[in-house]
């Protein structure tokens, strides 16, 4: 085993932006940091989750080279970036394809409010798509009495997949297709949320980053103004429920 290896399983300490971070044995740089106090913008990580590095929002400088904090082992004497103004510029541009390949019309979205992309965004400068928007036309699925299905919100950070294997340990969730043709799929006959397994206490439900898993008919009991990231910024809100 190398030397890299054993100081990624012992305690220790890495700088980041500066800043001395303690961490455990096996932990990676997101854990670390996020047991600390700090933050570093991510979308696909979830706490008690198995690192996934599918957004790349959390990209940071390790000793100068590029990497995902969500998947990286923390190691003793590591210098890590992450305030740094090409990484706000990376992560501003990975926000601004997000928001153009998919339908993400807050103003119009009763995950307003409550979207970790959309307070991710606000929080990033982000101050308009850059881009040319795609407007795909996915399907909208509302054949569950309880939950809703928009694949035109879906970012593929395959939350739910993982929440629904290993959490409800149904499997309702998996992604289909490679690149652009990649999208989420449920596991029924039909294809059909109303004939899959889920149910609105799973907790696949309740962890979409955005709006494309949502509870029916609980959209507006939290008033528009009042809502998580509507008081406090993403980065002060850690807890990491969506």
């Amino acid at each position: 085993m190398s030397n890299k290896r054993i100081d990624a399983l012992s305690p220790g300490t890495f700088t980041l932006d500066g800043k001395d971070i303690e961490f455990g044995p096996g932990d990676t740089l997101m854990q670390a940091v996020t047991r600390a106090g700090g933050y570093i913008p991510h979308l696909c990580w979830m706490e008690n989750f198995l690192p996934h590095g599918s957004c790349r929002l959390c990209t940071v400088k390790v000793n100068g080279r590029m990497g995902a904090a969500c998947t990286v082992l923390a190691s003793t004497g590591q210098n890590v970036e992450s305030n740094t103004e090409e990484l706000r510029t990376l992560r501003r541009t990975l926000l601004q394809m997000l928001f153009v390949e998919g339908n993400h019309f807050c103003p119009s979205c009763e995950k307003s409010g409550n979207c970790r992309l959309q307070a991710t965004a606000y929080e990033a400068g982000m101050t308009g798509p850059h881009f040319e928007e795609f407007y795909p036309n996915r399907p909208v699925d509302a054949s569950h009495p309880e939950v809703w299905l928009d694949l035109n919100r879906c970012i593929l950070c395959e939350l739910c997949v993982r929440a629904s294997r290993d959490v409800d340990g149904k499997n309702v969730f998996a992604i289909s297709g490679h690149g652009i043709d990649a999208h989420l799929v449920v596991n029924s006959l039909s294809g059909l949320l109303g004939d899959s397994a889920i149910a609105v206490s799973d907790r696949a439900v309740h962890i979409c980053p955005v709006g494309a898993l949502l509870p029916k008919r609980q959209g507006f009991t939290v008033p528009i103004g009042q809502r998580r990231f509507d008081l406090h910024l993403v980065s002060a809100s850690e807890g990491n429920a969506s």
